[in-house]
């Protein structure tokens, strides 16, 4: 039976209009936004394969890999990665506007989106003196494992805007946030830079997946591996 023969108060559509979206399950939520299912399969059913390997993995799918998928068409493939989008830059612009105080404050600024690339990258978010963001600069791209960081581009920005400090970022495409000899070296070093233009580095957070590493709250901001 299809969802359009089930009594209303159980249709998606109309569950979200009279509890709100938090009422909904992550399948029907998808039904939401795809509106029909296949022969095979109701909406819902149809939601519910599309999140059961949660909505990381879903995340992760571009259009080629949604199409696929029995009863997703390219417009539909093209409709569910720009809803994911959204919600990505929602929950960016959300960690934009309060201070970056922890690194999970980091995590929700960058961390869904750099979790997911297949090479290193590493960005320096800029702050005010409240510590909010003023921009976030991606100076350096590296390969697989490895990237190499200059400290005179790190603070290039910095220096222009006149922040009054930075934040380090990369990601490790390998999964694994703890970070190497290198990373801490690299991290002292950034920090003794950052001493002498009077812009501290407040915090290096590596991101893995699903994971992530702060080295201020680990205690060795700048100390050597």
């Amino acid at each position: 039976m299809g969802v359009k023969d089930w009594p209303a108060p159980e249709r998606p559509r109309e569950r979200l209009t009279l509890l709100g979206p938090g009422a909904l399950s992550d399948g029907e939520l998808l039904a939401v936004l795809l509106g029909t299912g296949t022969g095979a399969k109701n909406v819902v059913e149809l939601g519910r394969e599309l999140v059961a390997d949660g909505w990381e993995s879903l995340a992760d799918r571009g259009v080629r890999e949604l199409t696929a998928v029995h009863g997703i068409g390219p417009a539909r493939a093209a409709m569910l990665v720009a809803a994911l989008e959204v919600g990505r830059r929602v929950r960016r612009a959300g960690a934009a506007r309060r201070a970056l105080r922890s690194g999970d404050d980091i995590a929700d600024l960058v961390g869904d989106e750099m979790a997911r690339l297949p090479q290193e990258q590493f960005r320096v978010v800029l702050v005010n003196a409240k510590q909010q963001v003023v921009a976030v600069e991606t100076p350096f791209v590296g390969g697989l494992t490895s990237v190499e960081v200059h400290p005179r581009e790190v603070f290039r920005a910095a220096v222009r805007v006149s922040a009054a400090g930075v934040i380090l970022v990369h990601n490790h495409p390998t999964g694994d946030p703890n970070p190497s000899r290198e990373d801490r070296l690299l991290t002292k070093r950034l920090a003794q830079a950052g001493e002498t233009l009077g812009i501290p580095v407040l915090d290096h957070v590596v991101i893995g997946h699903g994971r992530h590493i702060s080295f201020r709250e680990l205690g060795f901001l700048g100390e050597p591996g």
